[in-house]
């Protein structure tokens, strides 16, 4: 218990049969409980958990029936939390990237009823640009400029971060078997978060690599899902918050901006067509595609804007 909290951590794990002792070993004397949610790992991970719960009553072991992604694993790990409340829930991972040190700031935000969500940020640090693998930063980088536009939280970056905790109201409000499955789940999550205006505030924590652990990640090919991801939230974020459970006109803002941008490119294509017939640029398609473009993002960035000042009923 944490100043008079009780605090979980979820951590799912997938062939973490080296690194999950250490992160076992090293949670802070105040957790709880410890919910290790195996995702069918090939090693050893289920065998070591079941040899620590021998001595340890407040792990938790879930094994997922198949293989579903660190998403679907921290949905099954959010759901027995639904059945099983403790008043905050940390998220860890199992390969010991994560500080435990730096749970107790991720917990005092929460406590202090300063946030509901709160997640791990790499990149306060100046440590972070030399620390972190120069191709992981700059697609952590593209990503969160993506989840901002998304999610609506323009004050949150480092997006891919899935250090976080989480108060029991906000974690029951949400569907986690809806949560995408894989890398993404970070940026599904804040913007399901949004919806429900839920406070999310960013936490300085230290980056950690080089202990043992193997990434499968593909930066080029999770830029690309994941961003594609981020574009069908985004949309149902502006249905479900800003149609369906209120309304606000920024929504024509966006709808105005998209439609000017997508006609632009028509009239650009246009340009570019009479440029190869007939030698030169169309003065009237000309200025249409110069309309329709300045009026397209000057749209959007009004949309963002609003977007960014809304205050819901929850605030």
């Amino acid at each position: 218990m944490y100043k008079e909290h009780t605090i979980g951590v979820v951590i799912p794990a997938y062939n973490e049969a080296k690194q999950i002792g250490r992160v076992i070993e090293t949670m802070p004397d105040f957790v709880d409980k410890i919910i290790i949610v195996d995702d069918k790992s090939k090693d050893e991970t289920v065998f070591v958990v079941k040899d620590y719960q021998k001595e340890n009553a407040a792990i938790v072991l879930i094994e997922n029936a198949t293989n579903s992604g660190c998403g679907g694993s921290l949905a099954n790990g959010y759901n027995w939390v639904k059945d099983n409340p403790v008043d905050i829930v940390v998220r860890m991972d199992g390969d010991g990237q994560m500080n435990p040190d730096d749970i107790v700031k991720l917990l005092d935000p929460i406590v202090d009823n300063m946030a509901d969500y709160t997640k791990g940020n790499r990149l306060f640090t100046g440590e972070a640009f030399s620390k972190i693998p120069k191709i992981r930063y700059f697609g952590n980088s593209v990503l969160s400029l993506l989840t901002k536009i998304a999610s609506g939280y323009w004050d949150i970056a480092d997006s891919q971060s899935g250090f976080c905790a989480i108060h029991y109201r906000a974690l029951k409000m949400i569907d986690w078997n809806k949560m995408y499955k894989r890398y993404g789940n970070p940026n599904d999550v804040l913007v399901r978060l949004n919806v429900f205006d839920f406070r999310v505030k960013d936490v300085a924590v230290a980056p950690i690599y080089n202990v043992g652990e193997k990434s499968n990640m593909k930066i080029y090919v999770v830029i690309f899902t994941i961003g594609w991801m981020l574009f069908k939230l985004f949309l149902w974020r502006l249905k479900e918050k800003y149609i369906v459970r209120d309304f606000h006109p920024l929504v024509f803002f966006y709808i105005m901006g998209m439609g000017l941008l997508a006609l632009s490119l028509w009239f650009f294509s246009s340009l570019i067509a009479g440029r190869i017939e007939n030698g030169f640029f169309p003065p009237i398609t000309t200025l249409s595609w110069l309309f329709s473009i300045s009026m397209g993002f000057q749209s959007l960035f009004f949309a963002m804007w609003f977007d960014k000042d809304y205050r819901g009923p929850n605030h």
